[in-house]
């Protein structure tokens, strides 16, 4: 059968009063059947029959008489599903059946259940379709929805569209059906059991999740007629929710793909609009997609005993993936409970049970075990629980690495994950520096010295995960050579070189030795010389640095005439740089009115600009030195400087 995708969008909107939107409708799905193939005179041709059944969901607690009533009839467009969507036909259809949806709930242990009323209202309509080569889309639409729901954007003023696809004739397909009715009632920190499994009369294979849902109306035109033509576009939902995560709970709130059912414990009171997608497969492709849309309206129920063990797992209700031995304990967080039965889902066995609290248990092999706990059994007010086991041992993350731990260096990361159950399928790396990856053997590099947690989590295809870390070394090397520096003729200068513990100087030109870190240079005449050292460092790292030494015919003070202290990191300090010069006496620094803003006898800072702890003025302002030269004798110079912002 050709692809086809079957998307039922469900009218949701509010409890409140009536005016003029369907605020009271909380959900809707779209089904049909398949009812043979018709040949026609006029016009000629073979045509194939379907029933169309669209069926909302009314609040008939909240909702007022004439807000119900006005869902009678409903507008339906048929458009051609390829191209550009050409219209087709529209309908307006009574309703064929408007029955009440039992309450499904009937725990007497619950002391406060609420009232509630909801009315299944049915519309039948059949239709002749002619062979095309895209099939048909037939939709309808309200605005607006409930404004108290809480994870969409602007509900009150947000419609619906909801839809199906029939499929091209003369292909044809019966649509899944849900089998139960929508939740009324969803208990606050309870856990949540909901079978939303569908039947599929072909028998095609089916898979779950949640989706989007489709926005529809306009406050302009709240029931359009005809409905607007497709594609139509999903719904905005509100930050922390999205249509994947349609609402909060702790375990997560999910759907099994496989079986339908939703689990979860929800905590937070509240409505939330939940979607769930029906997917059909034949022959291994995706043929058709139905959609229930509704409320779930989580409320307090106070109820007495709650049968409750944890998911340690992602897996869908799963207590736990063991992957290093047989033995699991188990965590029972029920409340109202004084005694519980375990059956730990051995096939065959009448051991495998415990009456303890928190019990531990040895499976005699791997395999996926189905756990139930039944709190206070025999009594008037018990509760039970089912959680899946994955036993599936040995599973063993681990890593070697090789390679220089220099910075700058390649280290080469060696996944060594061992596991019983093969293959290994997936891991991820964190380097601790900021960087990660998903290759098995991956390489990295460190810019900086340092200690680094790296991180491994691997997992194999029976979903064991193991998480290692490894503390890596890197050596914090820094080769250093020294600073520029400006001497006079006749001078000596004092080498310190740092960062490791060979040094190699070149070229040995005026230096006493080149295989020294501190080397003594003399140098009769003037000139600019420039020194390039190789370090190596205790670990065998290995680096370049270099050192100018710039030689002057006699003693100055070298000083700039305009600085700009704007914390750029640039000329932001104003201060002169000796040489040759014995001692600093002072240094001072005056502004046009005579004030003396800076004053030092060191010159390793300078002044930054501030006076009394404000930011100077603008303008020139007049310095003053005071010194010693190398022969005792001393002297003094003066000047300006413009300080610029």
């Amino acid at each position: 059968m050709r692809k086809g995708l079957f998307i039922i969008a469900f009218l949701l909107s509010s409890f409140c009063f009536y005016e003029a939107r369907a605020t009271h409708i909380v959900g809707g799905e779209v089904t049909y059947k398949y009812m043979g193939d018709s040949v026609s005179i006029f016009p000629r041709g073979t045509f194939a029959l379907y029933e169309v059944s669209l069926s909302i969901y009314e609040d008939c607690q909240n909702g007022v008489p004439e807000a119900i009533a006005s869902d009678n009839p409903a507008y339906l467009a048929v458009y051609e599903a390829g191209g550009s969507f050409n219209f087709v036909r529209a309908d307006s259809v009574q309703f064929a059946s408007s029955v009440a949806v039992p309450v499904n709930f009937n725990n007497a242990c619950v002391t406060n259940v609420p009232a509630t009323c909801l009315l299944k209202k049915t519309f039948i309509i059949r239709y002749a379709f002619k062979s095309n080569s895209f099939g048909y889309v037939i939709n309808s639409q309200r605005c607006c929805r409930n404004n108290a729901v809480m994870n969409i954007n602007n509900p009150g003023n947000t419609g619906s569209t909801y839809f199906c696809y029939i499929p091209p004739p003369p292909e044809h397909n019966n649509s899944a059906v849900f089998k139960n009715y929508p939740p009324q009632i969803i208990c606050q920190n309870n856990p949540l059991f909901y079978d939303h499994s569908a039947y599929d009369a072909d028998g095609d294979s089916l898979s779950y999740s949640f989706g989007p849902a489709f926005l529809g109306a306009t406050d302009a035109d709240i029931k359009p007629w005809p409905p607007a033509r497709p594609p139509f576009d999903t719904v905005s939902y509100k930050g922390g929710y999205n249509s994947k995560h349609p609402f909060p709970g702790y375990p997560l709130i999910q759907i099994d793909p496989k079986t339908g059912l939703i689990t979860g414990t929800p905590n937070s009171m509240g409505r939330y609009l939940v979607t769930v997608y029906c997917n059909e497969y034949r022959d291994g492709l995706l043929i058709n997609t139905v959609t229930r849309e509704f409320q779930f309206v989580v409320t307090s129920c106070s109820k007495v005993v709650v049968a409750d063990v944890p998911m340690f797992s992602t897996e869908p209700n799963t207590y736990v993936v063991n992957c290093s031995d047989f033995n699991v304990h188990f965590v029972n967080n029920s409340k109202g409970g004084f005694a519980y039965h375990w059956d730990f889902g051995v096939l065959n066995s009448t051991t495998d049970v415990s009456t303890e609290k928190e019990p531990s248990f040895t499976y005699p092999d791997t395999g996926t075990y189905t756990v139930e706990l039944l709190v206070n059994p025999g009594s008037t007010c018990p509760d039970s629980i089912t959680r899946l086991v994955k036993v599936y041992p040995k599973f063993h993350a681990a890593f070697t690495d090789s390679g220089s731990k220099c910075p700058g260096s390649e280290l080469k990361f060696i996944d060594q994950s061992s596991s019983t159950i093969k293959p290994i399928i997936s891991w991820k790396w964190d380097f601790g520096d900021g960087d990660s990856t998903y290759d098995q053997n991956p390489k990295h590099t460190y810019i900086a010295g340092g200690i680094y947690n790296v991180i491994l989590i691997s997992e194999n295809v029976r979903n064991c995960v193991d998480t290692v870390m490894k503390q890596i070394f890197v050596e914090n090397f820094v080769p250093f050579a020294g600073d520029d520096t400006i001497i006079v003729k006749g001078e000596q200068v004092h080498f310190n070189a740092t960062g490791g513990i060979q040094y190699t100087w070149l070229p040995p030109d005026h230096l006493s030795d080149t295989n020294i870190y501190n080397p003594v240079g003399y140098f009769p005449d003037t000139g600019h010389y420039t020194y390039f050292l190789h370090v190596v460092s205790p670990y065998g790292c290995e680096g370049n640095d270099t050192m100018s030494v710039r030689v002057v015919n006699q003693a100055a003070f070298l000083v700039p005439n305009a600085f700009t202290p704007d914390g750029d990191g640039v000329n932001d300090y104003f201060k002169p740089v000796s040489v040759g010069y014995r001692n600093l006496r002072y240094f001072r620094v005056f502004n046009r009115w005579g004030q003396n803003v800076y004053y030092t006898t060191e010159l390793e800072l300078g002044w930054d600009g501030t006076y009394k702890g404000k930011k100077a003025d603008l303008g020139t302002y007049y310095w003053e030195i005071s010194y010693t030269d190398r022969f005792g004798t001393t002297g003094f110079m003066k000047g300006d400087v413009i300080l610029v912002r």
